[in-house]
């Protein structure tokens, strides 16, 4: 790990920066918007349009780096994020905001693909499951560290949002003074959603539902903490609950799951995380049942993410993951879109508790589709190891993730035929 760490430092400085940024406008136009007289409804399409644009981005980019290049990409897209930070105070009109948060959301995915390419290129088999480790964790803390910087006093209006413009320039020096240009783009096998249904139910099933369930925890925590009535301390506590929670969980509950049936795991996270929002929108006037609740939240939903990827990857051929991570993340990211603007009408017609609600619902919906899965197909006879990865992470990061999960099955699979040359070794998919 440290090997990794003093050979990425820079990188992964640059993108702690970006992540600092782009949790810091998350939660400031969650809280000002109220401010400026939007209804949570209002809100819930701005905070979605983020979402559009990271889906839309995600087909793009690949393009547009075989085009340009790498580091004239991550510029032009890093150039555009400053920009239209400092102009959502000076332009506070809703129509601007929902526009300035579908570019944000198109420039982000370029960021984070042009990193995230960065970081694969500089990986070796033996370390890329270590970088994708160290790349998780910056990118909690810098969204944790994004909470802190909310306190701060900004009497002009204007501050806080000067904050992550500069922080998302500065994040250019280290990353682009560090890296090296990354491989063209590689065309991968295409898996239609039928397709990938059909081999793992539960990995479409579960990704659609935790697409909606991390939307509305990323988009709109600030949003039910501001109309909840917290004060602007509470806030930043409240929504940095929700990613410690991630990050403190993300490993105990990895580690388990390779030694036990995912499905069960799953069912079991999603339970505790569902009953910790059905807690939250019974008590959601107790600050500390908030925090409390947020934390658990988090701890089950970002997890989730990659326990829904493994589940994936056990049913599925090698040659098959990298086409199946992109179906994955395309209910995902389409969810996503949805999650926020559902969360915001409900919030506005019953109340801010019905924030957890909307939480609560899918969460449960997993835990029970779930069971009735593992009732309906044995477990499959060879698991691949978990993977970390945020729901934040690009198509570029889940690739790295996918080739990490290869790797790591072919070199078992090999140690497994070395020890017994007459057992041929076993594959993913095996159980169908």
């Amino acid at each position: 790990m440290i090997q990794v760490f003093n050979s990425s430092w820079a990188l992964l400085l640059g993108m702690t920066l970006l992540m600092v940024g782009n949790g810091l406008q998350g939660s400031l136009l969650g809280v000002r918007g109220s401010a400026q007289g939007f209804s949570p409804f209002m809100m819930s399409i701005v905070m979605a349009a983020y979402f559009l644009g990271f889906i839309i981005a995600s087909q793009m980019t690949p393009r547009m780096i075989q085009r340009v290049g790498h580091v004239r990409v991550f510029a032009a897209l890093g150039s555009i994020v400053s920009a239209v930070l400092i102009l959502f105070p000076a332009l506070p009109y809703a129509p601007f905001w929902v526009a300035g948060r579908v570019v944000l959301g198109f420039a982000f995915c370029g960021l984070y693909v042009t990193a995230e390419s960065w970081l694969n290129n500089s990986s070796t088999n033996e370390t890329r499951g270590q970088a994708l480790s160290l790349y998780m964790i910056v990118q909690m803390v810098g969204i944790i560290a994004a909470q802190a910087i909310l306190n701060l006093p900004d009497q002009s209006g204007f501050l806080l949002f000067v904050i992550p413009s500069v922080l998302v320039s500065l994040a250019f020096a280290p990353i682009l003074l560090s890296i090296s240009p990354t491989p063209a783009f590689e065309s991968t096998k295409r898996m239609t959603l039928g397709q990938l249904f059909q081999s793992s139910p539960l990995g479409c099933v579960g990704m659609a539902l935790m697409g909606s369930v991390f939307a509305a925890q990323f988009g709109m925590a600030a949003v039910f903490a501001t109309e909840a009535g917290l004060s602007l301390a509470q806030t930043s506590i409240f929504v940095a609950a929700f990613y410690t929670g991630a990050l403190i969980l993300q490993y105990p509950l990895g580690y388990v799951s390779d030694r036990m049936d995912r499905r069960l795991l799953i069912s079991i996270v999603a339970g505790v995380g569902g009953a910790a929002a059905v807690v939250a929108s019974l008590f959601s006037e107790q600050f500390l049942v908030l925090v409390g609740a947020a934390f658990m939240i988090g701890g089950a939903a970002n997890p989730l993410y990659s326990l829904l990827i493994a589940h994936t990857n056990d049913f599925l051929e090698f040659e098959d993951m990298a086409a199946a991570s992109a179906g994955l993340q395309f209910l995902n990211g389409v969810f996503a879109v949805m999650g926020p603007i559902l969360t915001g009408f409900l919030m506005t017609t019953s109340g801010p508790a019905a924030f957890f609600v909307l939480i609560a619902i899918p969460m449960l919906m997993l835990m029970g589709y779930a069971l009735w899965r593992a009732s309906r197909r044995p477990t499959a006879d060879d698991t691949n190891d978990y993977i970390p990865v945020m729901p934040t992470a690009s198509m570029v990061a889940m690739g790295a993730a996918q080739d990490w999960a290869i790797e790591t099955a072919e070199a078992e699979a090999d140690d497994e035929e070395d020890a017994d040359p007459a057992s041929p070794a076993a594959r993913p998919g095996a159980a169908g």
